[in-house]
């Protein structure tokens, strides 16, 4: 949090912001706060002199960050400086004489410290497949030929006829798209017929017959066929170009931008995945599928008793990461721990400085930086009580985000949700569900989570002056830590420590990552298949004794134990027991160990033994005594017991 370790710049760009210097240096621990009105003109030597040292700084302004950057460079060892929007986000508001609590959170947020994503390589040496059916294709190929490797195909349906140039200084083919796979650097397209063009073709191109099955590999791909997209989720597939062959200016931004993809690219990897704890199957079975159903682009597929996720073809959406129920996929821009903290000091700061009733307001950085600005500039700008918080892509936002913005003290959060993305959203609006039904049943009321996904800036800004939020309740400084799992059973025990209506346990909607295993323990032979299929050590045995037990705490009702379960006396229950967050794992079913009859070591289960004996009596193999009491010895007292006849 901001304190005496930062120093703090803020501009009320030229008298256009109400903003209380005084106030806000005591609302962020004393910080040394300085106050300018036109800190990118003509008082841009202050920050220069500000920069002298080592101490952390923060700019309260985005808009001018070039101009910033300059000052910066000419430093010899400047200081670490992180920029924040207070204008758009508070000051440029109806509200703005209110806004101070939301300013010194938003300061406050920014100072802390987010560990970046890494970053993955992806190069392209400028070799190009254009895919097209008509002239246009080949004007296309014609210009990006002047600067790139380029290969036509013709699909064998184009029906146009289209003249070969004089000269031919890319190859043309045509042939019928099978199979594509890939991403920028690395495409391959699999063709069921592929045929060369014919060098004395005249007024029209012909082809070579019969084609042949044939793999063509390219760096990138601009696909102006005008059918049905090569890939799912196409425009997030980096270096595949699918332009709407009717929109003009669409063709020209994908030319433009072709020419220039050659060399180093780089991007995010977005998700970080642990396989240990990944539930999608166990021993041939499947489970969990979450994150594969969820996925826009085909990035997660199902790989043996995991998911494999391609990092290269991952877009970002972070769909898998918010609904995974183990944490085996976490969003990494920022990771889950960061994300949290940035939100216990966002909410708690605005309380601390006399804030009331604060609604969050998650939005993404495109569709929501753009309708916060707009409401700014063109309208009354935020209320002063609504507090946007910024995720990379609004459906990272999991159970535990949402969650904990109410138990660090939001009275209700919003998620603006990009309209042109809500087949990306099943995910998000499940989680919500899931968080609205844990809440209503504490008894903090109904739809303290809600979606916005309206596209008219004056609809939303109406929306926003229209709200009338519950009174706020939390008030928790927990930090949350350890794997996903642990921070919502911190988050949940806060909840319910400052519930209106505690009560034990809350039901929920199958489906839900949390809840019991119920076993019928008189069918249960205390085989262990469940727990050897439990991804998250929720079931366990006890390696001195005949033991089944459940730690609740780690269920995330993934079926894996009754699918596997032989007996089928497994059940499941979801619900959020919270006298067991906390609890040690209990016993389901123990029995006493079977002894062996020769040197009483003990073995197996009695009622397992007994049940064998059972249904071996006289069977063709069993049918003296002596040899069905084999079965009641331990496994090295056999041998001997054979040699003896």
């Amino acid at each position: 949090m901001a304190g005496e370790d930062n120093k703090i710049l803020i501009c009320d760009c030229s008298a256009t912001m109400t903003l209380d210097a005084k106030a806000l240096s005591k609302a962020l621990d004393g910080a040394q706060l300085s106050s300018h009105t036109s800190l990118c003109r003509s008082q841009i030597e202050n920050l220069s002199r500000e920069l002298a040292g080592d101490t952390p700084l923060t700019v309260a302004c985005t808009q001018e960050v070039p101009v910033f950057l300059e000052a910066i460079d000419e430093q010899d060892n400047p200081p670490a400086v992180t920029f924040v929007n207070i204008r758009e986000r508070a000051g440029w508001s109806a509200e703005g004489k209110k806004a101070g609590p939301k300013i010194a959170a938003l300061i406050a947020e920014a100072a802390v410290p987010v560990k970046p994503a890494i970053n993955l390589t992806l190069e392209s040496d400028g070799v190009v497949l254009i895919l097209g059916r008509n002239e246009m294709a080949l004007a296309a190929a014609k210009r990006l030929s002047q600067r790139l490797d380029i290969t036509l195909v013709f699909q064998n349906t184009a029906k146009d006829v289209v003249m070969p140039p004089q000269l031919m200084d890319f190859p043309v083919f045509s042939g019928t798209v099978e199979a594509a796979s890939g991403h920028l650097g690395n495409f391959e397209v699999t063709f069921s017929a592929l045929s060369p063009s014919q060098p004395a073709s005249k007024g029209s191109y012909t082809f070579e017959k019969p084609g042949t099955p044939g793999q063509l590999k390219a760096d990138l791909i601009l696909d102006l066929c005008g059918s049905d997209p090569l890939f799912n989720g196409h425009e997030k597939r980096d270096g595949y170009f699918n332009p709407g062959l009717s929109d003009l200016i669409s063709i020209e931004r994908a030319l433009f931008d072709l020419a220039d993809m050659v060399g180093e690219f780089e991007k995010p990897r977005y998700v970080n995945f642990d396989g240990a704890i990944c539930a999608h199957g166990r021993n041939g079975i499947s489970g969990c599928t979450l994150c594969v159903d969820l996925c826009p682009t085909g990035a997660i597929t199902s790989a043996d008793e995991r998911v494999a996720i391609d990092p290269y073809i991952c877009a970002g959406c972070g769909s898998c990461a918010g609904s995974c129920p183990t944490g085996a996929a976490e969003y990494a821009m920022p990771n889950g721990i960061d994300t949290l903290a940035r939100l216990r000091i966002l909410l708690g700061t605005y309380l601390k400085a006399g804030g009331k009733d604060p609604v969050l307001m998650i939005h993404d950085r495109d569709f929501g930086d753009e309708m916060i600005a707009f409401i700014a500039r063109s309208g009354k700008g935020l209320p002063a009580n609504v507090i946007p918080f910024l995720l990379n892509e609004v459906t990272q936002a999991g159970i535990d985000t949402l969650l904990a913005s109410i138990a660090y003290g939001a009275s209700q959060v919003l998620v603006l949700a990009p309209p042109h993305k809500q087949d990306e959203q099943e995910g998000l609006k499940s989680q919500v569900a899931t968080s609205n039904d844990i809440l209503k049943g504490l008894g903090y009321g109904e739809n303290r989570l809600s979606l916005i996904d309206q596209a008219d800036p004056e609809s939303v800004e109406a929306h926003l002056y229209a709200l009338s939020p519950p009174a706020s309740i939390g008030t928790a400084t927990f930090m949350a830590l350890g794997d996903k799992r642990q921070r919502l059973n911190q988050i949940l025990e806060s909840l319910h420590s400052q519930a209106p209506a505690p009560v034990d346990v809350v039901e929920l909607e199958k489906g839900a990552p949390f809840g019991a295993v119920v076993i019928n323990v008189d069918g249960c032979t205390l085989c262990l298949s469940c727990v050897n299929a439990c991804p998250a050590k929720a079931l366990r045995d006890n390696p001195d004794a005949p033991e089944l037990k459940f730690q609740e705490s780690n269920c995330i009702q993934c079926g894996l134990c009754k699918t596997t379960c032989p007996e089928s006396v497994i059940s499941l229950n979801p619900h959020i027991d919270f006298t067991t967050l906390n609890a040690q794992a209990i016993i389901l079913k123990q029995e006493e160990p079977f002894e062996c009859i020769r040197c009483s070591k003990p073995f197996g289960v009695s009622s397992t033994i007994e049940k064998m004996i059972e249904k071996m009596r006289g069977h063709s193999v069993f049918q003296d005594s002596k040899s069905l009491d084999r079965l009641l010895l331990f496994v090295d007292c056999r041998p001997s017991d054979m040699s003896e006849g």
